[in-house]
């Protein structure tokens, strides 16, 4: 780990208007994936943090992140969800029951802004892939991180997890091997890992891991319903089975854990599906990556990055031409200026877009010129500003008696 570290900035609020007609920025500091951790380590009394979430004080906290659980699909199959209807119909006071997630919604930026509580401007996780200036090239911040980029130095932040650690016990569950990986050395690190590969596995490790008597915070991660998403799509039995799964993970750990402990379930981003004749390879025409030196990101959140010289008025002119209102189309400077990314510091504007396009339906966009041959067989999709992709839930109960407890 490097010897210099940043210090943790402040997180401005996001500014009133938004340029070319874009949605309004996530709440960053107000309502956001960002402030999911750092609320719950202010409700253990964990200095350096603000409890933006109004979470209860508690001495024991249990985070669980459930990649791919939009608000608006987690809605739409309550009769999958038994326990969490339970927990639904409870209410849970003044607490949101919903977050923005980060911008864009994928599980890069979005993970980093729950690991760090800290916006992609300042992260520096702006995509699934993204231009790393310094090397000219494009790189993967999630699955096959590029052996040229250093994780703790392309997010140079101290994590949630790594604060907490030196005041309260601090564990992560999660799959094996997401141990070391890249992504988690750059936004999750800190505390103890326990590695287990089934819920039943994991549920059992977050028992035995939060068993003694001091405070503790635990991260608690479930990948299998993005998984189906992104295979099967998420309005298929294959997601319905694995949203069932999760509803009795969180009934378990609800029975498992000790009485008291405060459980919290949110997700990274939701999803939508794209049938296969509204997913388009826009390499195929020259129009639209005519002085386009890189491309990147992901199908429904392109970022396009220009040749020296290139027309940038031409290139946004044949997007928009192209596909018209079904997208998004809007320069670097328009995204900071609506404070899509946050704040964002100087090291970071280069690996942003000059140019980038959001998908409004359900359409999703490829370079076939780089993208894997498998890609565009991939049904459930997000990354874009439709509430589908950046609202997730935020449920909070508590454990241990016959039913959902609050505080």
């Amino acid at each position: 780990m490097p010897e210099e570290r940043h210090s943790v900035p402040s997180v401005p609020s996001a500014p009133a208007g938004q340029a070319s007609g874009l949605p309004p920025a996530p709440a960053y500091g107000r309502r956001s994936v960002a402030d999911v951790l750092t609320s719950a380590a202010a409700s253990l009394g964990i200095d350096g943090f603000a409890n933006t979430l109004g979470l209860p004080a508690a001495s024991k906290v249990c985070v669980v992140l459930a990649d791919g659980l939009g608000r608006n699909l987690l809605k739409q199959k309550t009769a999958h969800t038994p326990f969490l209807r339970s927990v639904i119909q409870g209410g849970q006071g003044d607490i949101p029951v919903w977050l923005d997630s980060a911008f864009p919604s994928t599980t890069a930026a979005a993970l980093a802004s729950f690991g760090t509580g800290l916006p992609p401007g300042q992260h520096g996780m702006v995509g699934y892939d993204v231009l790393d200036p310094e090397q000219d090239k494009v790189v993967n911040l999630l699955g096959n991180w590029d052996p040229g980029v250093d994780p703790e130095q392309w997010q140079p932040f101290p994590t949630v997890l790594e604060r907490a650690a030196g005041q309260v016990d601090v564990t992560t569950i999660s799959l094996p091997q997401f141990g070391d990986s890249p992504m988690t050395r750059a936004a999750l690190r800190g505390g103890r890992f326990l590695p287990a590969t089934t819920a039943h596995a994991r549920t059992a490790a977050a028992a035995d891991a939060m068993a003694g008597s001091g405070p503790s915070l635990m991260y608690f991660y479930l990948n299998d319903l993005d998984k189906a998403g992104h295979r099967y799509g998420c309005q298929s039995e294959q997601w319905e089975h694995q949203l069932e799964e999760l509803d009795a993970t969180m009934k378990r750990l609800h029975a498992s854990l000790p009485a008291g402990t405060s459980i919290l379930l949110t997700a990274d981003h939701g999803m939508l599906d794209v049938p296969e004749q509204h997913r388009i390879d826009f390499s195929a025409d020259p129009a639209l990556v005519d002085g386009v030196r890189h491309t990147a990101g992901e199908p429904r959140m392109v970022h396009l990055y220009l040749e020296e010289g290139g027309d940038r008025d031409r290139l946004l002119a044949a997007w928009r031409a192209r596909f018209g209102g079904r997208v998004w189309v809007f320069t670097r400077e328009e995204a900071l200026a609506a404070g899509l990314f946050g704040d964002v510091r100087p090291a970071v504007e280069g690996r942003i877009g000059d140019i980038m396009i959001a998908a409004r339906d359900s359409l999703a966009l490829y370079d076939t010129r780089r993208s894997r041959p498998t890609a565009m067989e991939v049904v459930g999709q997000h990354g874009s500003l439709t509430k589908a992709e950046r609202e997730v839930p935020l449920l909070f109960f508590q454990a241990g008696g016959k039913g959902p407890r609050r505080g």
